[in-house]
């Protein structure tokens, strides 16, 4: 018998209840980060990694994009995700993989946003999934600690994830480049955001080679 995710293990209630408290902030961070990623760039398809109950969904414009992918491996989180943009149903589309083994069944898009997704897979599994995905641009967010050994803030929630730490991977900003630059992907944005409790959200954008442009950094 396979042993479950812990991802598939924790309830997007309380997911959510933790990353909206005043102390963490992380959910509306997230949402304010993707209403840039959705606007960011000229293309008709994106994908979204880990996209649990669809936060920042609500910034799909449907003038622009024919398609947007919503990946997550529990497949509870995506019903929610599908019930919450009923509206967008001729653009969404949510499928259940598990993105670290699974890689070959993701479809392509020209655009894909990971956030908080890396640190759960590590950056091998990434790299595969963006050689197969093709994408021309990725938007990803990684999270920044003072403290490493608390990268989960502290809340009345906190012990719910912990089972998270059989697969947690920290995260370094430039390691991700250096990753990403193994793959042809060119950094053009570093945005960071901060957070309370000593932590910030980090958002580092790649573009595939033959569109490089002039790298920005840019303080939120």
């Amino acid at each position: 018998m396979s042993i479950k995710n812990p991802w598939e293990e924790i309830s997007l209630e309380t997911y959510e209840k933790h990353m909206s408290l005043d102390s963490v902030k992380q959910l509306q961070a997230l949402n304010s980060i993707m209403k840039k990623q959705f606007a960011e760039y000229p293309v008709e398809t994106a994908m979204v990694l880990g996209v649990a109950g669809g936060n920042g969904l609500e910034h799909i414009d449907g003038e622009k994009y024919k398609t947007v992918y919503g990946i997550d491996i529990n497949e509870k989180y995506l019903r929610v995700a599908n019930n919450r943009y009923n509206n967008l149903k001729n653009i969404l589309k949510c499928i259940c993989i598990d993105i670290a083994k699974e890689a070959d069944k993701l479809p392509c898009a020209d655009l894909v946003i990971a956030n908080l997704l890396i640190e759960y897979i590590g950056y091998d599994a990434f790299k595969k999934a963006i050689c197969h995905i093709a994408p021309k641009y990725v938007s990803c967010v990684i999270q920044t600690n003072t403290d490493v050994n608390q990268w989960v803030s502290d809340s009345p929630y906190l012990h719910s994830f912990d089972g998270l730490s059989e697969i947690h991977h920290q995260m370094e900003a430039d390691t991700l480049t250096e990753k990403m630059k193994e793959i042809g992907f060119e950094l053009i944005l570093n945005n960071i955001a901060e957070l309370p409790n000593g932590k910030a959200l980090l958002r580092l954008d790649y573009r595939a080679k033959e569109h490089v442009i002039e790298t920005k950094t840019f303080f939120a």
